[in-house]
């Protein structure tokens, strides 16, 4: 079999050819790619010299190539474009892949070399040599290199059971968002604005049936559908679906939700740790438990009585308008939608028409043009794995090439919800040691074009694309030798800063005025609309906040120490019960079994890493503001500072270089409209 897998990426700029690859080529790409490796860690640990740099830490950061390469491609396939039988694939790959990381830290004599180089550190007199040795050393430290024989077996054990329950929980999560159907007919559609019924429309032509309108289980469907429908009966069937899609029947994750915090325990405390937390906390910013806990309990008390008084203008106007003496579940985003109305006289429809999906694109390039000098080149060469997605070269303000983004906005079955960026390939050496640039997939899950209407986005939607682009710059703009050390791979609540401030130009007026204009009309956004953009800026703030909150101490519940959870409902309510500015009123609500952030991805004990990030964030672009928003002296700093370095030095140091000083709470206090009530 002709396996493009089994040799490097030969694509156009090397990039991955996503058109010749079968499922069933990852299997033997990635098991042969196992055995590659394992041969090149031997030759490492067998070899004769005296350790050094270059034949130990230097030859294993070269090594595993194609692996990595097939690898990547798997999990973004995984994600991005992916049927049941390609997802099950991970019930095979995810094994072989712990196993072989298990093989690679927990290898005695890989080890024994690997410190006697971190040892001798001082003798060299690179930054980045120096660097990629203490990050090699520590992560085979934190993955159980130093432990004993039998512990060593018992850690193997953990992370072969995780390996398959962490899929498994996200394979749950997405069937249950691709199996919910409400399905409506002309009655049912009271309330909703045209691109709302245009869109259903679509969704049950795609089904199958033109006759009817099609709600479906993704973001972009049914919360709209929330906003506006005022069939209250239909809201409550949906709400009761999101908030307990994955609590109890088909796709139940309460049992995965259990084992896999309870694993992530065990293995802390294997590896010497009081709980999970601990373990992770060895390389974030915020160092302890105590100091999240500082950042949550902060916030919260700069929040709460912003956020009771969002809920309870909302439920007066409810009472007002339809007699409703007792607000539901499903009943705050409607009657919120309709309370910014009231105040602002703003509606998010009137909006979308001046954020086509498109313009928005060229809007956040043209912004990092003026930020960066960087160029954007629609190429047309390179495979991409379907064809709604867009692909461009990105150059620098000299021509020369930065790296490839890839560009996949809209969502499909084969889709998992939600918006991340992906590293198909990071920057840093090969092993011909060349320094190569990245290539980048920046994927949302927007408003899809309708028959009549191109894809038309609310303000949110803005801010999330914003959002994708700044971590994607963060992985083009990388400028480091080696991989293990380049772009994103930062401290966990460091990485969010350059996502989060690339949302504030999707809020300002200079920013606005390069891509807001009428898909139809070319009319630019007017200035009334964009005054009831920034007057409604901090509207139900304290209720956002407090929501953030909730997840954060979940979290952190969780994993901050070891648990034994009977019941996972009984357990998360107790956890988020300060939060909480209502009884509960939705059977079955569960926030754990849906959260693949914390049982499926990479935020267990960091989900206060966004509320961490926004205080960088906003204390960051007050500097932008401070000095024009467009300033390519202060953009300059910031890519020299932050978006080039890496994890080249401690993201304190590194943000400290950018900002002068360490960073404040009271910028993001007072962007929230928050501060006043913190310090009265």
């Amino acid at each position: 079999m002709n396996n493009p897998l089994l040799q490097p990426p030969d694509g156009a700029y090397g990039t991955i050819r996503f058109h010749d690859i079968k499922s069933d080529h990852f299997v033997p790409a990635i098991s042969s790619g196992i055995k590659d490796v394992e041969k090149e860690l031997q030759k490492i640990a067998d070899c004769d010299e005296e350790p050094n740099f270059e034949n130990t830490v230097l030859a294993l950061e070269l090594s595993g190539q194609v692996l990595s390469s097939a690898t990547r491609a798997y999990y973004h396939l995984f994600g991005s474009e992916s049927d049941q039988n390609f997802k099950d694939l991970s019930d095979v790959i995810s094994p072989m892949l712990a196993e072989l990381e298990n093989n690679t830290y927990l290898n005695q004599k890989l080890f024994n070399r690997i410190e006697v180089v971190f040892n001798n550190k001082n003798l060299l007199e690179d930054e980045e040599d120096i660097r990629l040795i203490e990050v090699t050393y520590n992560d085979f430290v934190k993955n159980g290199a130093a432990l004993n024989s039998l512990d060593k077996t018992k850690l193997r054990d953990i992370d072969k059971d995780l390996s398959t329950l962490s899929p498994q929980f996200s394979k749950n999560t997405l069937n249950a968002t691709n199996e919910f159907e409400l399905w409506l007919e002309e009655t049912d559609l009271d309330g909703l604005p045209d691109s709302v019924i245009d869109a259903a429309k679509i969704a049950a032509k795609d089904k199958g049936d033109e006759s009817k309108w099609l709600i479906t289980g993704h973001f972009p469907s049914f919360s709209p559908f929330m906003q506006y429908s005022s069939r209250r009966d239909l809201r409550k069937k949906i709400h009761i679906f999101t908030s307990g899609k994955c609590n109890g029947g088909k796709y139940d994750n309460n049992s995965f939700c259990k084992e896999i915090a309870d694993l992530k325990h065990k293995r802390a405390q294997l590896l010497g740790y009081e709980n999970y937390a601990d373990y992770t906390l060895q390389e974030r910013m915020a160092e302890k438990q105590e100091n999240i806990y500082n950042l949550l309990d902060n916030l919260y008390d700069s929040c709460i009585d912003h956020a009771k008084n969002d809920l309870n203008q909302i439920a007066d106007l409810a009472r007002k308008l339809d007699g409703i003496d007792e607000i539901k579940s499903w009943d705050i985003p409607y009657y919120s939608e309709k309370l910014k109305k009231e105040l602002f006289d703003y509606d998010e429809n009137s909006l979308k028409p001046y954020f086509k999906s498109e313009s928005v694109m060229k809007g956040a390039f043209e912004i990092a043009n003026r930020l960066y000098g960087l160029h954007f080149k629609q190429l047309d060469n390179i495979q991409t794995w379907h064809e709604d997605v867009n692909v461009y070269e990105v150059l620098d303000e000299d021509n020369s090439h930065v790296g490839i983004l890839y560009e996949d906005l809209f969502p499909r079955n084969t889709k998992r919800g939600g918006a991340w960026m992906n590293a198909l390939r990071s920057q840093g050496m090969m092993v011909n040691n060349e320094v190569c640039r990245p290539h980048i997939s920046l994927t949302c899950n927007l408003t899809k074009p309708t028959e009549d209407k191109p894809s038309l986005l609310t303000h949110r939607e803005v801010e999330t694309v914003f959002h994708e682009f700044g971590h994607c710059l963060h992985g083009l703009l990388s400028d480091r030798k080696y991989k293990r050390i380049s772009g994103t791979s930062v401290f966990w609540d460091f990485v969010e800063l350059p996502s989060q401030i690339m949302e504030n130009w999707a809020g300002e007026e200079a920013a606005l005025e390069l891509f807001a204009y009428h898909y139809d009309t070319g009319e630019v956004l007017p200035k009334e609309l964009l005054e009831k953009i920034k007057k409604s800026k901090n509207f139900r703030s304290g209720t956002n906040c407090l929501r953030q909150l909730t997840f954060g101490y979940l979290d952190m519940a969780w994993f901050g120490k070891h648990n034994d959870v009977d019941n996972v409902e009984e357990f998360e309510r107790k956890a988020v019960e300060k939060t909480m500015l209502r009884e509960q009123d939705t059977p079955g609500a569960s926030i754990s079994t849906m959260f693949a952030h914390i049982f499926a991805g990479g935020y267990s004990a960091g989900y206060y890493s966004y509320k961490w990030a926004e205080v960088l964030d906003a204390d960051a672009f007050e500097k932008f503001q401070e000095g024009g928003i467009f300033n390519k002296a202060i953009a300059q700093s910031f890519r020299n500072n932050i978006l080039s370095k890496g994890n080249i030095k401690h993201p304190l140091e590194l943000y400290k270089h950018f900002r002068g000083r360490e960073p404040k709470v009271e910028a993001l206090l007072k962007r929230e409209g928050l501060y006043q009530t913190s310090n009265t």
